[in-house]
């Protein structure tokens, strides 16, 4: 057996390298380029031919090293940086070498739990790759929709009037993009804004030229000119990047539908007629994922990306529940009393989608929404009565990934309900 321990870095990488009974023989320094990761793969080779005995510790589960190293047939083991510091001596003092060091000692030790990487096959790694970019796209639309509503606020007060509650909307951003100014759009007839309208092929181009017409009626305040000069750019700017925002979202949607259904569209529409479905191509146990209320396809994207294609790795719920980070963590010592908190030691992506897929299958479930309304009643605030129903959720996404069946709402409430009229008999 051959321990590796990596301290891993943008431009190189310390590498310690070691053997049972010997400790740490050998730290090296290996560049972040093709050439140096092939001749540390084959040192490793070198000393232990058998790729299977080689153990690596590094604290980080995805990047092209770790892809190397798992492709070399290693074993990679993927650890929470806390675990290396929390072995560092009194001082705690940082060093990539000693780091290096300590990660080399817990791969050698046979005692540590710590589980191997199982890596994501290439659909469910290009789902988890388009599904956190989705994800960072919504955030950089709400960052650049707060920053155009205050400049239209400033210069062109009208135009948040006529935006009304949905200023992402295409036909509105493409309007600021032709008429940045109120003076400008105040310049365009009521036939000439219809008849722009319909070339847009958006509907009910009468009724948003009446909007228009009223909010420009209005009395406003009128911003300086040369502010208004200065502001005439930035809105088109921002406009541009909303419309091509919105457009890559649209793709990656219609991408993500392929991935999990593994069909083809036929067609440009947004829908899923007219679809070919091919049988080996889709996402293993995507159709399950979408059977459950509140999951639609970006969320049901970005739950199945996290989780990845092989449910095996969580050996019970409450594996997939602590990955999650939905599992309350309890501390009781001594004299004091037992406390419940929030874990942190999880995937952030998906506990940040799992009290969204809770929150939008309230509308959905009835099951959910007295589930939610029993932990209201009983004081809990509604962020811990979420998490707590994506603990439920959880539980069920993972049986049903396990049995490869799809989610059914009677079923489930005839389970639970048998289930709850058996407790208080075993109470008593």
């Amino acid at each position: 057996m051959l321990g590796v321990g990596i301290d891993w870095a943008e431009e190189f990488h310390l590498v310690a390298l070691g053997r049972p009974g010997e400790g740490v023989i050998e730290v090296v320094r290996v560049g972040h380029n093709p050439p140096a990761v092939d001749a540390l793969v084959n040192r490793i080779v070198a000393l232990e031919c058998d790729p299977a005995q080689v153990r690596v510790v590094i604290e980080t589960r995805h990047g092209l090293l770790v892809d190397r190293l798992v492709d070399a047939g290693f074993v990679v083991v993927p650890v929470n940086p806390d675990l290396i510091s929390r072995r560092r001596g009194p001082a705690k003092k940082k060093d990539d070498a000693e780091d290096a060091r300590i990660a080399c000692l817990l791969a050698l030790d046979r005692f540590a739990g710590l589980r191997p990487l199982i890596p994501h096959g290439p659909i469910a790694a290009e789902l988890r790759a388009i599904a956190r970019d989705d994800e960072r796209a919504v955030r950089d639309e709400r960052r650049l929709l707060n920053r155009l509503r205050a400049d239209l606020l400033t210069v062109f007060p009208a135009a948040v009037t006529i935006a009304g509650k949905d200023m992402g909307a295409p036909r509105f951003l493409r309007m600021l993009q032709r008429w940045p100014t109120a003076e400008a759009l105040g310049s365009v007839s009521r036939d000439e804004l219809v008849e722009w309208c319909r070339a847009q092929r958006s509907g009910y181009g009468e009724r948003f030229a009446d909007r228009v017409a009223a909010a420009l009626a209005a009395e406003q305040f009128c911003a300086p000119a040369h502010l208004v000069r200065a502001k005439v750019d930035t809105i088109r700017l921002a406009t541009a990047q909303l419309l091509l925002l919105g457009a890559q979202r649209r793709a990656w949607q219609r991408r993500m539908s392929e991935l999990l259904l593994g069909a083809t569209p036929t067609h440009t529409g947004g829908d899923d007629h007219g679809q070919e479905h091919k049988p080996g191509q889709a996402f293993a146990g995507g159709e399950i994922y979408l059977s459950f209320p509140g999951l639609g396809t970006r969320l049901a994207a970005r739950i199945a990306g996290e989780i990845g294609d092989h449910i095996e790795q969580f050996s019970t719920p409450n594996c997939l529940q602590c990955y999650a980070g939905a599992a309350p963590v309890t501390r009781r010592s001594g004299k004091r009393a037992l406390v419940v908190a929030h874990r942190q030691a999880c995937n952030r992506y998906l506990a940040d989608a799992v009290p969204k897929w809770a929150f939008a299958s309230l509308r959905r479930s009835g099951w959910a929404m007295e589930f939610y309304q029993g932990k209201r009643d009983r004081g809990n605030s509604h962020n811990a009565a979420l998490r707590a129903l994506g603990n439920r959720w959880l539980e069920v996404l993972w049986h049903c990934l396990h049995k490869g069946v799809r989610y059914q709402e009677d079923i489930h409430t005839a389970n639970r309900n048998r289930a709850m009229s058996r407790e208080p008999t075993q109470a008593a």
